[in-house]
């Protein structure tokens, strides 16, 4: 019941953090988010290590979890945030965030393979429902381009303001940006397991130290990057609008993230992941009240991810609790619990 409520809670913070950073990429780029937000994880959770007291215990975490983490925070912030972040730029959090959603099916591939976690029939159903739901999405039309409001801009993804005042609709790139989204469910995917291999053995109190080694880790590599001219030159020229959002951004993600390490230390794989993507209607509300300008809203989008909400607590819901509440005939019901 711990790691469910840890879940939760890192949902809710991921979807408030996803729209903050998706106005700070309306006319800001993906490096100077990561430039800001990953150090400021690493202020977050140092701050909250010798506050806890969990600070004195960094000396004795063991060598291996530290070099699990190191690997989670390559994969997760950097590799999975740099690609996240260019999704959200090309075409928005709500048509983008049920793709990156396929995060689940690459960890409940993975825990099965890697950590041999049970996996039922139902569950891979549910699988198959939030695969889907980020299919149906793609299939939401966009507001055709009025003729007056026809104005060229430097970059597609950012929506301009025409000289009549009035606010140009958003033009979604949609092959990059489903691209980018698959990428960055890749890296989401992956790092659950590394994170799993770390803290299962270490507790709840430990994702706070968790957390610092991971940031730590992506700040290096972060540092390393500011080397090279053209990524220096582009994080100086971070906007005070920009500034703003991706310091609430950098903040959030830091929380939930705290979460989710508390959930994942107590928690399997297998249970976390799936309700972690209830962050989606969280997104879809946020969504509608912060950006309503630069996003792509329909009721396509809203089915979309409500069949990958479905998908999700099949499989994070204990199959014989679902199958006992629906009263499955027996036959049916073995079919469903067959265990991979």
């Amino acid at each position: 019941m711990l790691g469910v409520l840890f879940a939760v809670l890192s949902a809710a913070t991921f979807a408030i953090n996803n729209v903050a950073s998706r106005r700070g990429v309306v006319t800001g780029t993906p490096s100077q988010g990561m430039a800001l937000t990953i150090p400021i994880g690493v202020a977050f959770f140092l701050l909250l290590a010798i506050g806890s007291g969990e600070i004195v215990r960094l000396a004795q975490f063991p060598a291996t979890a530290v070099a699990w983490l190191a690997g989670f925070g390559l994969v997760h912030f950097v590799f999975g945030r740099y690609f996240n972040y260019h999704a959200n730029q090309a075409a928005g959090v709500n048509l983008t965030a049920p793709v990156v959603q396929l995060q689940v099916v690459v960890a409940l591939v993975l825990a099965v393979v890697v950590l041999h976690e049970p996996c039922t029939a139902l569950q891979m159903i549910g699988g198959v429902l939030i695969l889907a739901g980020s299919f149906v999405t793609q299939r939401q039309p966009v507001r055709a381009l009025p003729a007056s409001l026809d104005v060229p801009t430097i970059d597609p993804s950012v929506s301009a303001e025409p000289s009549e005042g009035k606010t140009r609709p958003f033009a979604p790139r949609y092959l990059a940006g489903y691209l980018f989204a698959s990428l960055a469910a890749l890296g989401y995917g992956t790092s659950p397991i590394l994170a799993r291999f770390a803290l299962a053995e270490t507790g709840a109190a430990s994702g706070i130290l968790g957390g610092l080694i991971a940031y730590a880790t992506a700040t290096a590599f972060m540092a390393v990057a500011l080397l090279w001219s053209p990524t220096r030159r582009d994080v100086r020229s971070l906007k005070r609008e920009n500034l703003r959002w991706f310091v609430w951004s950098g903040l959030l993600v830091a929380a939930a993230q705290g979460l989710f390490f508390s959930a994942i230390a107590v928690a399997p794989v297998m249970v976390v992941m799936p309700i972690l993507q209830m962050s989606l209607v969280f997104r879809l509300i946020l969504s509608t009240w912060l950006n309503p300008d630069h996003e792509v809203f329909g009721w396509i989008v809203i089915m979309g991810a409500a069949i990958s909400i479905v998908g999700a607590l099949l499989v994070s819901v204990d199959t014989g609790f679902i199958l006992d509440a629906l009263a499955v005939p027996d036959a049916l019901g073995n079919v469903l619990r067959w265990r991979v």
